[in-house]
């Protein structure tokens, strides 16, 4: 309990609330990791960098169009939407009748359109055509690394609107130190699937899996989980709650939605990827260190047993001994887990 304590203690100055001891244990016996993508891996803000009309829109109002469904979200990706009819002054509707799917995309009604904004999916799934240039268009810009977000009025397609989210800088570096630590990192994502790759491979993760729903990210942890791995999810989204409550320990970006900060075993406040490298050493030093003391307790009151009963020990001096120790592994459990060049946050 002391070692939890101090354990506890230290993850909370370096940013890391945990909920329950268990998680604190769980990072140190994990294998795979799963991030999430959007606010994860990359910074989680970005920016609308093309706009696709069709020949019967024209550029502003398909944005504009765009962001009055779009406005009603929290999705990052709906955000810079948003943002850029905003800077351009464009004017919006309100809309009623907004639903979001999971992994899909939203719908809503303004005035009498039924206007749809998501993945290619999606759209399939709701009846409307892409046609082989709009397909072949965002197929380019996923390439590129960007996400198409693709945008229909009464069951008609109306544009593609591509929006770019800018890696982390240290994402690379924190998913290399965890390899190097033992664990399998893994992209698990809803976004489409060239643009996962291009992240993917920026980053080095081990997998990638794209175009994922909410559901079948859960299924992936609990699928590896059955062979018996232990599986951290790391999300900041509505859409990563179910996996975080499914994984042996859920961590959340403090930044996230708060559906994730409340389902999350674990909270962390720093954007910044390097929390999950303290975390897994913290974790590994805090069980070491709890190995250790039980090892020692365990051999040392076993001596005094055995020296008792040979007659070598009185019993007044055992009991002081015995005391004597488990006053020692206290306060030795009481030092700091982490030095200072040990910890990458400070």
């Amino acid at each position: 309990p002391v070692a939890i304590m101090v354990g506890s203690g230290a993850g909370a100055k370096a940013g890391i609330l945990f909920k329950t001891a268990a998680s604190l244990e769980a990072m140190g016996k994990t294998n795979i990791i799963v991030l999430d993508k959007t606010g994860t891996v990359t910074e989680g803000k970005p920016r609308v960098t093309d706009v696709l009309c069709t020949e019967s829109m024209d550029e502003s109002t398909l944005l504009a169009a765009a962001a009055s469904l779009e406005k009603p979200s929290e999705h990052p990706l709906a955000a810079a939407i948003v943002e850029e009819a905003q800077q351009r002054a464009l004017p919006l509707q309100p809309v009623t009748a907004f639903s979001a799917v999971a992994g899909g995309g939203v719908t809503a009604k303004a005035e009498n359109v039924v206007l749809l904004a998501g993945n290619e999916r999606f759209m399939d799934d709701s009846g409307v055509v892409v046609s082989d240039t709009m397909h072949s268009a965002a197929a380019k810009l996923a390439e590129d690394g960007k996400t198409p977000l693709f945008i229909a009025g009464n069951g008609a397609l109306l544009g593609v609107i591509a929006v770019a989210d800018v890696v982390k800088e240290d994402s690379a570096q924190a998913i290399a130190a965890l390899r190097d630590m033992g664990c399998e990192v893994v992209l698990l994502t809803g976004d489409n699937r060239r643009t996962a790759e291009t992240v993917a491979a920026e980053v080095g993760v081990d997998a990638v899996y794209a175009e994922v729903l909410p559901e079948d990210k859960a299924a992936f942890i609990r699928q590896e989980k059955a062979k018996g791995h232990t599986v951290i999810m790391v999300g900041d989204g509505v859409n990563d709650s179910p996996a975080l409550s499914e994984a042996d320990a859920g961590i959340a970006i403090s930044t996230g939605a708060a559906i994730a900060r409340e389902i999350a075993d674990i909270t962390v406040s720093s954007e910044d990827l390097f929390a999950l490298v303290t975390l897994r050493r913290l974790s590994q030093a805090l069980m070491e260190r709890i190995h250790g003391s039980y090892r020692f307790i365990v051999g040392f009151n076993l001596t005094l047993i055995a020296l008792g009963v040979a007659g070598i020990l009185p019993p007044t001096t055992s009991a002081l001994l015995h005391n004597g120790s488990t006053l020692g592994i206290s306060l030795k459990n009481m030092t700091d887990l982490l030095d200072d060049e040990e910890n990458p946050q400070k």
